[in-house]
């Protein structure tokens, strides 16, 4: 699998992991969901950055995590999309596909 695939899977199981860890406040048997999916998230970061630069790659997975945890948080958990969050969500996509678009090579580790 190619690291841009590595690096979505990681944010797919990072927005997993942030829904985990709020529904384990009402459930305390989420919280095995919680390590399940981070272990798996950062599993899948660790082999994205074998060819993706760590800076690029933990920005985007951060961000995919960051956007998927707002739209969930609004469809799951009725939290508000404003106008101005929509705007800022927008921004934040903007800039990860921008961080995509320039990434430099990776680095050959010593």
């Amino acid at each position: 699998m190619k690291g841009w695939a590595w690096l979505l899977l990681a944010g797919l199981f990072e927005i997993g992991m942030a829904t985990a860890l709020k529904l384990s406040q009402d459930h305390s048997n989420y919280m095995v969901a919680f390590v399940v999916l981070a272990v798996l998230s950062f599993e899948c970061l660790a082999q994205a950055i074998k060819t993706i630069p760590l800076s690029t790659a933990y920005a985007i997975w951060t961000g995919i995590g960051a956007v998927g945890a707002v739209t969930l948080g609004a469809a799951l958990f009725g939290e508000e999309l404003s106008p101005l969050r929509l705007a800022l969500l927008a921004g934040l996509i903007a800039a990860l596909v921008g961080l995509k678009l320039v990434n430099p090579p990776a680095q050959k580790s010593a």
